[in-house]
């Protein structure tokens, strides 16, 4: 049975999708990302009944090699156990970089005054997929006591603030042989030092994250949309 070899716990907005990317292209993929998730709301209930202590780890990474962003790195505590023999790569970016990113995307579309709550939103009223999704990223965030420094995202530092003291805690918690602190502008070298293989020739892989997530976000919600009116707008049966 494929295991984990790798866990990524670094919060998400830190560039998770170019990890994803460079950690296939290192041999490490599939790699699992929320991605994975977003494009296929059947996957939300295996990690649903993870927050209720309901799950079989090998079950939801079956075939994968690696996990990045939400919701693995979410129970990196729990996966650290279960995989001792993976190693845990801690990716970090600027606080305030990390704030601007977060209240443009997941705060923004969880919690802000933002047109991308508001079609997230309608969709929770006419997709029970998409509401499951939702409902268990709120859960997420609310369980790692940071929700009340999330609702004050507009005071100045308050989000940077959060970064800090989860990177903080990681650092506390997983083993230091078994751990990279790493930001993507650090590229190729300590990543592949760090996993014991070659540097590849390619360049590192740099994708726009905050443009990927609203994508995802706005073209799901209208597609949605656009399919309960056009059912809406059917003739009833007989």
């Amino acid at each position: 049975m494929t295991q984990l070899k790798l866990i990524g716990a670094g919060l998400p907005r830190t560039a998770t999708l170019s990890q994803k990317i460079a950690l296939e292209m290192l041999g490490l993929g599939p790699c699992y990302h929320m991605a994975n998730m977003l494009n296929d709301l059947d996957l939300v209930q295996p990690w649903a009944g993870a927050l209720k202590g309901n799950v079989n780890w090998d079950e939801i990474f079956e075939g994968c090699l690696a996990t990045v962003d939400w919701p693995g790195a979410f129970f990196y505590r729990e996966l650290i156990e279960v995989y001792p023999d993976a190693k845990v790569l801690l990716s970090v970016r600027d606080g305030d970089a990390w704030a601007r990113s977060m209240r443009d995307t997941i705060w923004g579309a969880l919690y802000g005054d933002t047109m991308l709550r508001d079609l997230s939103s309608a969709r929770v009223r006419i997709d029970p997929g998409w509401r499951g999704y939702i409902e268990l990223m709120t859960e997420m965030w609310q369980r790692t006591g940071l929700l009340t420094t999330m609702e004050a995202a507009t005071e100045p530092g308050a989000l940077a603030q959060v970064m800090e003291r989860y990177n903080e805690e990681v650092i506390r918690t997983v083993p230091s042989d078994r751990l990279l602190v790493w930001s993507p502008a650090d590229g190729w070298e300590p990543l592949c030092e760090f996993l014991g293989v070659s540097v590849p020739q390619a360049p590192f892989p740099r994708v726009n994250d905050t443009e990927m997530f609203t994508g995802w976000i706005v073209e799901g919600c209208i597609a949605a949309l656009t399919e309960w009116q056009t059912q809406q707008a059917r003739p009833a049966p007989g």
